[in-house]
């Protein structure tokens, strides 16, 4: 009669270790029963082990797919708040441009009113030198906003500043440099709010022409009190 203490053992044992020497016995013993009963549980232990192996995987790529989850959103939140700051920023320099562009024209009311106007009593001389203030008060205000003149009396002609309107002979100055200044143009910084309205040399042209000084429609930039670039 076959011992049952092989079997007890098999329903016993929790560990692999158990059932690896319970195996070793029954076989020794040749107790296929309990010999069968190992396999099938070490079979299960198998099965469970594979399906552990899947539960960590399915887990590990989770956390791997959550992680990228996350750097993404960080990374499509840090867009949008950049996105948001840059259209921040352009909002507000279109609103100043539009404003400081709205004053321009009072820019060239002064200078022109400055050109044409020649006080000679005391009560012109004393209004003229209020109406001064008034206009030095408004050029600080302008470069408060970082608004320059553009450069053009004896520039090179640069169309990304410059407008030209017209081209003239000059004896003094080589071809492609700005004679005349008709229209001040201006900055907002590094973006340009207005071209300046240029005539540009054409080259000395015949030996009878005489020299053509430079003019400008308007006062200098060192005159008006805006600084030039």
């Amino acid at each position: 009669m076959k011992s049952s203490g092989p079997s007890e053992n098999v329903q016993e044992s929790v560990s692999l270790n158990n059932l690896v020497e319970v195996f070793r016995e029954a076989f020794l013993s040749g107790d296929e029963k309990t010999v069968y009963e190992v396999e099938a549980r070490m079979c299960n232990v198998e099965v469970l082990r594979k399906q552990l192996v899947e539960q960590v995987s399915t887990l590990s790529e989770e956390m791997t797919s959550g992680k990228e989850n996350y750097i993404r959103l960080q990374a499509d939140f840090d867009n949008y708040r950049k996105r948001s700051e840059k259209e921040r920023l352009t909002v507000r320099s279109d609103a100043q441009r539009e404003v400081i562009e709205s004053l321009l024209p009072m820019v060239d009311n002064f200078e022109r009113a400055k050109q044409l106007i020649k006080p000679e009593t005391d009560r012109e001389k004393k209004i003229d030198a209020s109406y001064q203030g008034i206009y030095r008060q408004f050029v600080e205000v302008m470069r408060s906003l970082h608004v320059s003149a553009i450069a053009s009396l004896g520039k090179p002609f640069d169309p990304l500043v410059h407008e030209a309107i017209g081209r003239e002979e000059s004896q003094q100055f080589r071809e492609g440099i700005v004679i005349r200044e008709i229209h001040r143009g201006f900055r907002l910084g590094e973006r340009v709010l207005r071209p300046a309205k240029v005539k540009v040399s054409a080259g000395p042209g015949s030996e009878k022409s005489k020299p053509l000084a430079v003019e400008s429609a308007g006062q200098t930039a060192a005159a008006a009190g805006v600084d030039e670039q």
